[in-house]
């Protein structure tokens, strides 16, 4: 399993602001794509876990600006799978424009039921069980 994966974004005319910046609110947005993408890459989709009555909710996100993208930039963005541990993934993220960082952010993902228990990742993922770092 590749714990690195790139998504190409682009960014559209309704995410950016009054200044044409690509409003902040939507790197969050990027990043879960981001994830998703990975997610399915790896053989699985969050439809596929969501199904199965679990769910990798954000516990803890860390955004860190660099440089402001603008509409019509094509992103990469680069995300690592860091750590994996019983019930947590987490991950760190690159936001690109031919190849400068732009943005720097690290989420932690738990997984939990349709309660809100936690859950270990191997019910969600048991392909991460064999290459945990």
């Amino acid at each position: 399993m590749s714990r690195v994966h790139e998504t190409d974004i682009r960014v559209r005319y309704c995410e950016t602001d009054g200044m044409g910046y690509l409003h902040h609110s939507h790197y969050a947005n990027y990043m879960e794509q981001a994830r998703t993408e990975m997610l399915r890459a790896q053989g699985s989709t969050y439809r596929e876990v969501e199904e199965r009555g679990l769910f990798l909710v954000v516990v803890k996100l860390e955004s860190n600006f660099v440089a402001p993208a603008r509409y019509d930039d094509v992103l990469t963005v680069r995300t690592t799978l860091e750590r994996i541990t019983p019930a947590r993934l987490e991950h760190s993220y690159e936001i690109l424009r031919d190849g400068t960082v732009l943005h720097r952010a690290r989420s932690v993902l738990a997984c939990v039921d349709r309660e809100g228990n936690v859950q270990r990742i191997s019910e969600v993922l048991p392909e991460l069980n064999d290459d945990t770092p």
